[in-house]
């Protein structure tokens, strides 16, 4: 296990990483093509500087843990900024709604809850893996631990059977009784290792379906590109054991969250669409798929009706299941739950909720909200917003931006949060 104190340096690694494929690949080489080579190389020396020397663009709570901090039984505190800092402002939610911080987590990706009440966070850039828990009862966490440092994007958690799951880019990792051992982890069991070692779109959401099979999605390994009937682009299930691996759904092109609805048991998936098409077009797709063996159009078709410029003609769109939901261009719809608690008023009644974690590259940014959408059969009747204000529509400065979605016993509502590193707690009182 490394030491936490030391966490920072594998992530400003990882942000250089990120930084340099970002201005090194085709798609953005193409739209500074009217720039030198010197200017590009300005820009990532500046970038390899600014990322070593500052620590990061955003301020990460991990990072402000002291090691003096640590606790008797391992923990470290999860809030350690001062109340001004931990304000939740501008964020616009409904009538008697309110929000404030439950826990800081650095790069705050996928969470995952154990009945214990123990709340499992993943995150991608950082490596780690973390545990929270309110132990206190003042919907507040007080206590986190690392439950692993050094992995290779570690987005996606799950719980079974008093067992962590942790994916990674190519592998799934297995904590076995993590409950009993949070202050010193077991040596992670490898249940397997097979899936591809791409990291574009090569993070992972993992959830455990109502059949007990753990479903793993597999990214398309590019913006665009037809890899055919291989494993890429597509939702794989497998048994708790890594045998029995099969694909499930097929043209998905990277979906970073599903859930399954708890009437019928089907299976509900985001989808991000494909870039470089322009602002508007395609949408992002929120799909849902009651059986196995569909295909939702990637990438061949996208939204269900719009035709790929370069592989489009080798398929038509009717040959493939068109989205529940045409979402917003590039608003990135990430993590997504039904609503099955009583907290909320009762027309939030199985109301599926979405985070849209925002555009990258679309002129005037879109998305950095949750959604709310009304289900009927296997459409959507209604998409509207729930919370918003994370971006600021005049200025286009973002101050968040939603992850992951997770429901509490009492009804509450969770929200990872990537950039501020912090999870929200989004509660009713009337």
């Amino acid at each position: 296990m490394k030491n936490p104190a030391k966490v920072s340096y594998f992530w400003k690694f990882g942000a250089f990483l990120k930084l340099l494929r970002k201005y090194t690949k085709p798609d953005y080489v193409m739209k500074v093509k009217r720039h030198s080579l010197k200017t590009l190389s300005t820009i990532v020396s500046v970038s390899l500087l600014f990322v070593f020397c500052t620590g990061s663009v955003t301020e990460r709570a991990a990072d402000k843990t002291p090691s003096g901090l640590r606790d008797a039984d391992g923990s470290y505190p999860a809030i350690v900024s001062s109340a001004s800092e931990l304000q939740v402002t501008g964020v616009k939610l409904p009538p008697g709604f309110n929000i404030s911080i439950f826990a800081e987590v650095t790069d705050a990706r996928s969470m995952s809850l154990s009945p214990s009440g123990t709340i499992y966070v993943g995150n991608k850039s950082e490596g780690s893996v973390y545990a929270v828990r309110d132990t206190d009862g003042d919907n507040k966490a007080d206590k986190k631990w690392v439950i692993a440092s050094g992995l290779n994007m570690p987005n996606g958690v799950a719980f079974k059977d008093g067992d962590l799951y942790v994916a990674e880019v190519s592998r799934i990792l297995k904590f076995p009784k993590i409950e009993s051992a949070l202050a010193n982890p077991p040596k992670p069991v490898v249940v397997y290792d097979k899936f591809p070692s791409d990291t574009h779109h090569g993070w992972k959401y993992i959830s455990f379906g109502p059949d007990g099979k753990l479903y793993v999605p597999v990214g398309a390994p590019c913006n665009v590109c037809d890899k055919g009937q291989s494993v890429y682009a597509s939702i794989t299930r497998m048994n708790a054991d890594g045998s029995g691996l099969e694909v499930f759904a097929r043209g998905v092109r990277n979906t970073v969250g599903f859930t399954w609805h708890p009437e019928t048991k089907s299976i509900w998936f985001t989808d991000n669409g494909r870039d470089m098409l322009g602002d508007d077009i395609p949408p992002c797709e929120l799909n849902t798929a009651p059986k196995a063996g569909m295909h939702f159009g990637f990438p061949y078709c996208h939204g269900g009706d719009i035709k790929d410029p370069e592989f489009g003609d080798v398929k038509p769109c009717s040959d493939f299941t068109a989205p529940a939901q045409r979402m917003g261009a590039h608003v990135a719809p990430l993590g997504l739950k039904f609503y099955t608690g009583s907290k909320f008023p009762e027309n939030y009644k199985n109301t599926l909720f979405v985070a849209e974690h925002g555009s990258w590259n679309r002129s005037k940014k879109s998305g950095y909200r949750i959604s709310m959408l009304k289900i009927s059969g296997n459409k959507a009747v209604s998409y509207e917003p729930f919370a918003s204000g994370w971006l600021d529509d005049a200025s286009q400065k973002v101050s968040g931006r939603p992850v992951d979605i997770l429901l509490m016993p009492d009804g509450a509502m969770l929200v990872s949060d990537d950039k501020r590193g912090v999870i929200y707690r989004i509660d009713y009182k009337g």
